[in-house]
């Protein structure tokens, strides 16, 4: 049984005289989808923000990356427009004009947000919070004032990692956040981490004519994904004319008066204008009160159980100060999740919400080209089940594909004779068939029963159904 502040054991569902219902500690995707929900199923909410609600995902992270990557692929369509018929040229690359298009973005969806929690009922509270008690319950701290509740949840989300000899200076050495506000282009790049964030800079600083050089330490690009999909990308990658050095361990690192030189363990030597550090991301937990408090930390990050509910009974933790997948959407579905679950063991829901396991989560990485996969890769799905079937549909066969001139496939990882646990795609646009491979994977589709839908022609998604068609037996546009 988890904790309760003063050490003995409490009811989940006991009723509280605390200001707030609920105080959720981050505004970011898990935090305020979580303060939303709870407002929704009328618990009185309380919201701590120090910055802007919508977090690292809207001002720094997803919003603004994803709208520099529009920016990159209309580059691209100009520069290769001749190809269609339409002849035109790029005068200039105008990195402040493409900043302040992205922030018109963030600015936009920022006042929507503002408003729905504004109408919502939720009390904003402006500060930097931090976890603490009063009269032996939950409560966080925002300035001079104590706000206590029945419930309580950590959504303080995560921040760019460096390596040791690695100084992050914002000019020369830059972490993600920095890269959003560059007002020029560099004339070369290095960009150190192979991962979602490495490749999707990598991928935009390349439309925008810079010359780039991805150094990852791990054998492969996007190590979570499936060894086939690295293999894609790293060919497609090759064919841009990105330069990839994988096994390529950081030795020394320095900046100097005309850019950044990095020296390998092996001896290899990079120079450019500019490094990205894109090594992943950790998670805020550090001088909030979390460990004072009793919050159980696994190497920063907050255990939880199956429920999210920390070793403080009545505290819930969401987002990437959870260990797992750190995308915004698990955030999100996780804050609902917990409002849910709040309000089920407070007797408001009948019904307590399903868990959520990041194998069942979507993972996106938009780079050009894009990669899209729910479920098992191949690998893990052998480990789990032993034997299993795969195919792997290429988009060559794909008459949208065609018009797009795209090069990539789907890969399906089956059990035998069972359910889709696996869909992996790589290609222009597959981003839009990842939430089609979720419904699949999680309702445990079979070939056959997948194969039997109708997917309307000429659409990527014909590429999904042509998949399952060749592996019920039945291919028509694929060699089975």
């Amino acid at each position: 049984m988890a904790r309760s502040f003063d050490g003995t054991a409490r009811t989940a569902d006991a009723r509280s005289t605390a200001e707030f219902d609920l105080v959720v500690l981050g505004a970011g995707s898990g935090g305020y989808a979580c303060a939303l929900r709870a407002a929704q199923l009328g618990l009185t909410v309380g919201l701590v923000e120090q910055d802007k609600v919508g977090g690292t995902c809207l001002h720094r992270g997803c919003i603004p990356t994803k709208a520099m990557l529009h920016a990159a692929e209309v580059a691209d369509s100009v520069r290769t427009g001749s190809e269609f018929g339409i002849h035109a040229a790029i005068d200039k690359i105008d990195l402040v004009g493409v900043v302040t298009y992205a922030d018109s973005v963030v600015t936009r969806v920022y006042k929507g947000l503002s408003e729905l929690i504004n109408s919502g009922g939720i009390t904003v509270l402006q500060g930097a919070g931090r976890l603490t008690e009063a009269n032996g319950r939950p409560a966080v701290r925002v300035g001079e004032e104590t706000h206590p509740a029945s419930h309580l949840v950590l959504a303080t989300g995560s921040y760019p990692r460096s390596l040791p000899g690695v100084e992050v200076d914002g000019v020369k050495i830059l972490s993600s956040e920095h890269a959003l506000r560059l007002d020029r282009l560099p004339a070369s790049a290095i960009v150190l981490g192979g991962g979602v964030i490495g490749v999707e800079f990598a991928s935009i600083w390349r439309s925008f004519g810079v010359d780039v050089t991805v150094l990852e330490a791990l054998p492969r690009l996007v190590s979570g994904e499936d060894p086939s999909i690295s293999t894609a990308l790293e060919r497609a990658f090759a064919r841009r004319k990105i330069k990839v050095l994988t096994d390529g361990a950081l030795a020394t690192c320095q900046a100097n008066e005309s850019g950044v030189r990095a020296e390998l363990v092996d001896g290899h030597v990079l120079e450019a204008e500019l490094m990205l550090v894109a090594v992943g991301r950790g998670p805020v937990t550090a001088d909030l009160g979390y460990q004072e408090a009793g919050v159980d930390l696994d190497d920063g990050f907050v255990r939880v159980n199956e429920r999210l509910e920390t070793s403080i009974s009545g505290v819930y933790a969401v987002g990437d100060v959870v260990r797992g997948l750190q995308l915004a959407h698990r955030g999100f579905a996780q804050g609902i999740f917990v409002a849910e679950e709040i309000a089920h063991r407070t007797g408001v829901l009948d019904r307590a919400p399903t868990t959520i396991a990041d194998a069942q989560i979507p993972r996106v990485t938009y780079c050009d080209p894009e990669v899209a996969s729910v479920g098992l890769t191949e690998d893990q799905a052998r480990t789990r089940f032993g034997d299993v079937e795969t195919f792997s549909y290429d988009l060559a066969g794909n008459g949208k594909s065609r018009i797009l001139k795209t090069r990539g496939f789907v890969k399906l990882v089956r059990q035998p004779r069972g359910p889709v646990v696996g869909v992996h795609m790589i290609g222009a646009r597959v981003s839009e068939l990842a939430s089609e491979a979720q419904l699949i994977t999680n309702w445990d589709a079979f070939p056959e029963d997948v194969a039997a839908l109708i997917h309307p022609h000429p659409t990527q998604s014909e590429a999904l159904g042509e998949a399952h068609l060749a592996l019920a037996g039945k291919p028509l546009h694929a060699h089975s």
